[in-house]
């Protein structure tokens, strides 16, 4: 009898374990659910994050890590964001081929002072010195700059005198001729976007004060590069304008580059030097690096941008430095050229607002004075309106061919 009664207690006794057990197991699957640990086909992949930096970590979406700057002390907080929502579907930019003699139409309605009225004063009968000094007000006025105006109108006037009469279709292929000349055609206008040596991103910089239109000359250079077969990652190192990164994140977004921010008021050489790093992690052909663009605090804005340079070259050489001039300001952008120059070695200009301006000479001016090329210019305000500048269309539209 006392056997049975133990085998029955040991039989109760292990329906209670197991039943323990199995409780036990089915709370454990419930708080992994609870801990989100999805099945491997639910869980958001690696190319769904975005890095940040600087910026405060949530509770569920972020992690955090640091990084220091090569030869400094200085650390550096990186901070990872998974993407909270689907992507949006992605636009097509433009092929960025032909988009200036798209917009050739926008330039000569906004040049015909230049190209209309130096075609009306040479067709006069007479070219006497009044005409002439009328023909070097409206170069004047065109902010070509007095050394290009004396060299053309010089050319000219040798030009008309060995060719006697002057019909309007030969005045306007003179002209033509004479301005390409000083616009330069055998200038090389290629952004470098590639590095030469295949080794990690090319890595531009675009530089230039706050109002010219940089940021989102750097969105819209994106689109240009990713049109032409680039991959991009574009560097939000505009830190002290509030607006600046979400502005240029929106224009990443819109094509799938990726975008290295910081929290505002952060260092912009470091945001600089981070999003060169994720650039060579992701294996993108090039890094896009919009810089500050006005004074803040004790710091100067030559000083930061030359300390960027300086902390970006410890990945490599910076291949392109673009400088964003508004074409309106005429000779008062040749004064921030020149300014610039002085800090960092600018291997291109961006001429935006082009459209805007009956100044077209700015080209040649600017030419002139830093010594580098025109290699893109602004022509309106939608996304693909940016074009990579095209001597002979751009003479075309100005004496209206």
């Amino acid at each position: 009898m006392d056997g049975m009664v133990d085998v029955i207690i040991g039989v109760i006794a292990g329906v209670l374990f197991a039943s323990l057990v199995a409780a036990l197991l089915v709370r454990g699957g419930r708080s992994r659910r609870a801990g989100r640990l999805l099945p491997p086909d639910e869980r958001r992949r690696p190319d769904d994050l975005r890095l940040k930096l600087g910026e405060k970590p949530g509770e569920e979406d972020r992690g955090s890590a640091t990084a220091t700057l090569p030869g400094t002390s200085d650390s550096i907080a990186v901070e990872v964001e998974e993407a909270g929502k689907p992507p949006a579907a992605l636009e097509a930019p433009e092929p960025s081929a032909g988009r200036l003699v798209r917009l050739r139409s926008r330039l000569a309605r906004s040049n015909t002072a230049v190209g209309k009225g130096l075609l009306g004063l040479l067709s006069r009968d007479k070219l006497d010195e009044d005409t002439w000094e009328e023909i070097e007000e409206v170069l004047l006025t065109s902010d070509l700059g007095i050394g290009p105006t004396q060299e053309l109108v010089e050319a000219l006037r040798t030009r008309t005198r060995v060719l006697g009469t002057r019909t309007p279709e030969d005045l306007r292929a003179l002209l033509k001729e004479e301005l390409l000349k000083l616009v330069d055609p055998d200038l090389d206008r290629t952004v470098r976007s590639l590095r030469t040596d295949g080794e990690g991103p090319a890595v531009v910089l675009v530089a230039g004060v706050n109002g010219v239109g940089k940021t989102t000359t750097t969105g819209k250079l994106a689109r240009v590069l990713i049109a032409d077969g680039r991959s991009v990652v574009l560097g939000a190192a505009d830190t002290f304008r509030a607006a600046a990164a979400d502005q240029l994140e929106t224009w990443g977004d819109r094509v799938g580059a990726t975008t290295v921010r910081g929290a505002e008021g952060a260092d912009p050489a470091s945001v600089a030097f981070e999003a060169v790093r994720k650039a060579k992690d992701l294996g993108v052909d090039t890094a896009l690096i919009d810089t500050a663009g006005r004074l803040h605090t004790k710091t100067g804005l030559m000083d930061e941008l030359g300390k960027v340079k300086r902390v970006v070259e410890k990945h490599g050489p910076v291949d392109e430095v673009l400088l964003v001039l508004d074409a309106t300001t005429g000779q008062n952008g040749l004064v921030q050229a020149r300014v610039f120059r002085e800090v960092v070695d600018i291997t291109g200009i961006a001429l935006t607002k082009l459209d805007g301006t009956a100044k077209g000479g700015i080209v040649v001016a600017v030419q002139r004075e830093l010594g580098v090329p025109v290699k893109l210019v602004g022509l309106g305000e939608g996304a693909d309106d940016l074009a990579p500048f095209d001597p002979a269309a751009f003479v075309d539209a100005l004496v209206g061919i």
